[in-house]
């Protein structure tokens, strides 16, 4: 007996329904993309680094000494599994299933931020391509700057709708929309 699985996406209970268009400030949830955690065997870091560098279409966030996530909306996990495992010196596993991908962005978005991380999002101190891993809304995820008015955040898929939650009421003030990337 062959049984098919639908894919339903964790936070479609807290969209569907409620989709409106984009405001200045908008929170956008990624349906499909592809995450995968990548890790440096001792001594290997540099040389894993510049091969990382070197990727197409995909977005590497720093998570800590010989750690990284690799983030493609356009690769499959096993095209981009392939990619990450000819890296030498290093090892890649599928996050995709188990991570959620938000974007949110507007002119206000460092002040939404503000009141659910504790770092410092200026600019000057965190800028463009910058990542790192962090306490958004009391869960562990990562933040990443995307352009100069615009964040990416993944969590767990299990906590997703807590921070979804919490970004849309910190972003009451400012109208912050949400949909559906």
């Amino acid at each position: 007996m062959t049984i098919s699985f639908a894919h339903r996406h964790v936070l479609e209970d807290h969209i569907i329904g409620f989709e409106m268009k984009p405001n200045a400030h908008h929170l956008s949830v990624s349906r499909r993309p592809t995450i995968v955690t990548v890790l440096a065997h001792a001594e290997a870091e540099e040389d894993v680094q510049l091969a990382l560098d070197l990727l197409e279409d995909v977005s590497i966030r720093s998570c800590g000494p010989c750690e990284w996530l690799a983030v493609s909306q356009s690769s499959s996990p096993e095209a981009l599994l392939r990619l990450l495992r000819a890296i030498p010196g290093s090892s890649a596993f599928d996050q995709s299933d188990g991570r959620v991908l938000m974007q949110i962005s507007g002119p206000d978005v460092r002040r939404i931020l503000a009141k659910c991380v504790g770092i410092d999002l200026h600019a000057d101190v965190f800028a463009v391509g910058a990542s790192g891993n962090m306490l958004i809304a009391h869960v562990a995820g990562n933040l990443a700057r995307s352009g100069p008015d615009s964040f990416e955040i993944i969590v767990p898929r299990s906590y997703a709708g807590t921070v979804f939650e919490e970004l849309k009421e910190m972003g009451r003030e400012f109208a912050l929309t949400a949909a559906f990337g």
